[in-house]
């Protein structure tokens, strides 16, 4: 049996000290609850526009879900492999953005690798579409968004090459899936002054 976590108010550790801006939304408020019930993190303060925050330490983060961080790495370098890509992303329809953030990130970071690498766009002959029926363009990779009832947050990354197709896949069921990256997150912050876009900069991706 794992011996019993110390609590880190009740025993006289310094607990980290965390704001969460956004909290009145329905992310920001699991997120509150995560550090609220976490040992070793004390809330300090709940943020919203308006709010100063001149003394609050900024990390950016399109998606704070481990699984989706990795698809976006691994699909960047992916890319320079492949002669094509295009990324699906898959929200509820109460979603009001589209492209998604995470879809836009994961794009911008596909088209620098792929012209990190000389690779130019992805072979399309279309003539004639309607519009929107190619998806927004982000940096000359494709995205699409659907947006159904029954979904939640899933992302597809699909690369071809002649003779093979490369798909990765992240789905996000339930808000609780964020929670172990934004731990992780405030837990590391204070490691990396300044600002930083991105959680994929706080794992070990090397």
């Amino acid at each position: 049996m794992a011996a019993p976590v110390a609590d880190a108010r009740v025993t006289g550790v310094n607990a980290i000290p965390v704001a969460v801006l956004g909290a009145a939304g329905r992310m920001g408020t699991t997120v509150c609850a995560a550090v609220e019930a976490a040992p070793d993190l004390e809330l300090v303060a709940r943020l919203d526009a308006g709010d100063d925050l001149a003394r609050v330490g900024v990390l950016v983060a399109p998606n704070f879900a481990l699984g989706a961080v990795l698809t976006m790495a691994f699909a960047a370098r992916a890319a320079r492999w492949f002669e094509s890509v295009e990324v699906v992303e898959l929200h509820h329809p109460d979603k009001v953005d589209a492209p998604s953030g995470t879809a836009v990130h994961t794009a911008r970071a596909i088209a620098a690798a792929r012209r990190a690498a000389g690779r130019g766009p992805g072979p399309d002959a279309t003539t004639t579409a309607l519009d929107g029926a190619r998806g927004a363009s982000v940096d000359g990779v494709r995205v699409h968004a659907l947006r159904l009832r029954g979904l939640t947050a899933h992302q597809e990354v699909l690369l071809g090459n002649p003779g093979e197709l490369l798909t990765i896949r992240h789905d996000s069921t339930d808000r609780a899936s964020f929670m172990p990256g934004v731990l992780h997150a405030v837990r590391t912050v204070g490691d990396r002054p300044g600002l930083t876009v991105g959680l994929e900069h706080y794992l070990d991706l090397a």
